[in-house]
């Protein structure tokens, strides 16, 4: 294999972002302890009913019949490549999308959180954004829901845009990366500094090709971003690009009180990156930490920041490892646990309270491992600040549920103390 073709390989094994204590500041928290896991599923044939699915786990080791276990599983009908997941501001409906045909499908989490029900199906994502392609990240704003795209329809390549809806499915508005930053994965917003970062991946034809096909596509490492973004988020104009080499994927802000810098992973270096504003407001990136060693390209594909800044979770796919980086300091991260997770692992969740952790093995069809490589899991891990101890496991082949990725939390305490209006049978606030 060569060292190109092998490249190429690898960044086609990008996951999706899906980390709680990242998700949208405009967005309630799920505080204490979570009562499900839903995890957005992708199908396989012969496997169940062979669909893409959402799928409710017990989480709450006080209700002992449903703790580990599989809860619920709502199939949307057929293999769409499942992928990516979010909540609206209001985390009563969760968007999931399909990267292969842009199907999105919204589910009602509020009236029944062990059994999400699934409301309405949005098949014109295509249409209606002028040909982006391939819905990835889901990211709350207030009545709005901002989607990535990985792709278009004009020639399925890399260039793509940033997609807007209102929380009732109405198509809002269309933005097109700039011209010399054109691909897009992630998008996170920093209400307090005004800014949204976007990142860099590729297009349809190389997330959705067979291996085979990209190993010997010796032109497909060209076909991958390099750059990342920084908009005026109010006015939804990019101001500048930074250069990161290497596919930079997620994008993780700080939480606590020192807000004006993010961390993000390259697939292809396997570096953590520092993005970071300077005094003059301007934003820079840089390398702060090789994650294992680039040779054996580890692939870090998510990675989860805690919600007091301290502590990295960063997965590894080809090693199926989590390695812990103490980043009080983000310029200097030390790494201070690794944990074998599986053969692979794909997304990586850590609870606001900080004391679990969840993983995932699905990346994408296509490239997830064969054979005995081939697991496809939840994982839940206590964190107690110094290592990572196994809580339960779901092996989703022999539920018959198919290859697990996006991971979000449900509570039904949450939901009993909410109000929302309109529609019958929305729960009502506590008395």
């Amino acid at each position: 294999m060569t060292s190109a073709a092998l490249a190429a390989l690898l960044l086609g094994l990008a996951a999706a972002r899906a980390d709680e204590t990242c998700l949208s500041p405009y967005m309630p928290k799920i505080m204490g302890q979570e009562d499900y896991v839903y995890v957005w599923t992708l199908g396989i044939e012969g496997v169940g009913d062979g669909s893409d699915k959402l799928v409710a786990i017990g989480a709450n080791p006080a209700d002992a019949a449903h703790y580990g276990k599989v809860v619920s599983s709502v199939s949307v009908g057929g293999r769409h490549e499942a992928h990516d997941a979010g909540f609206t501001d209001d985390r009563r409906y969760l968007w999931a999308g399909g990267l292969d045909d842009s199907m999105i499908w919204v589910f009602d989490v509020a009236p029944d959180p062990a059994h999400p029900k699934l409301v309405r199906t949005i098949a014109t994502f295509v249409k209606d954004s002028g040909g982006v392609v391939g819905p990835h990240t889901f990211f709350a704003l207030p009545g709005l829901m901002l989607i990535t795209g990985l792709s278009n329809s004009k020639d399925h390549g890399g260039r793509t845009a940033l997609v807007e809806y209102d929380n009732d499915g109405k198509f809002i508005r269309t933005l097109w990366l700039p011209d010399k930053a054109p691909y897009g994965y992630d998008a996170r917003v920093q209400p307090r500094l005004n800014r949204m970062l976007t990142s860099s991946f590729t297009g349809w034809n190389s997330y959705m090709a067979p291996i085979g096909k990209v190993m010997n596509d010796a032109e497909a490492v060209k076909r991958f971003g390099n750059t990342m973004v920084v908009w005026d988020f109010h006015a939804r104009k990019p101001i500048q690009t930074l250069d990161v080499r290497g596919a930079p994927l997620e994008i993780r802000w700080a939480l606590g009180p020192r807000h004006d810098y993010a961390f993000t992973t390259t697939a292809l270096t396997s570096k953590l990156w520092l993005v970071e504003q300077q005094d003059d407001g301007s934003f820079t990136a840089s390398a702060v930490a090789d994650i294992a060693n680039p040779m054996y390209i580890p692939l870090p594909a998510d990675f989860s920041l805690s919600a007091d800044d301290r502590f990295l979770f960063v997965g590894t796919f080809m090693d199926g490892t989590c390695r812990v980086y103490d980043v009080s300091d983000p310029h200097e991260p030390k790494l201070v646990h690794e944990r074998k997770i599986g053969s692979q692992v794909g997304m990586v969740s850590e609870t606001w309270d900080g004391k679990r952790v969840y993983f995932t093995s699905s990346l994408l069809s296509q490239w997830d491992k064969k054979g005995k490589d081939n697991e496809q899991f939840l994982k839940a891990y206590a964190w107690d600040e110094k290592q990572l101890t196994p809580l339960f496991a779901v092996d989703f082949l022999k539920e018959r549920l198919g290859r697990p990725h996006t991971v979000h939390f449900g509570q039904e305490r949450f939901y009993k103390n909410q109000i929302y209006g309109g529609e019958a049978g929305r729960p009502a606030a506590a008395p």
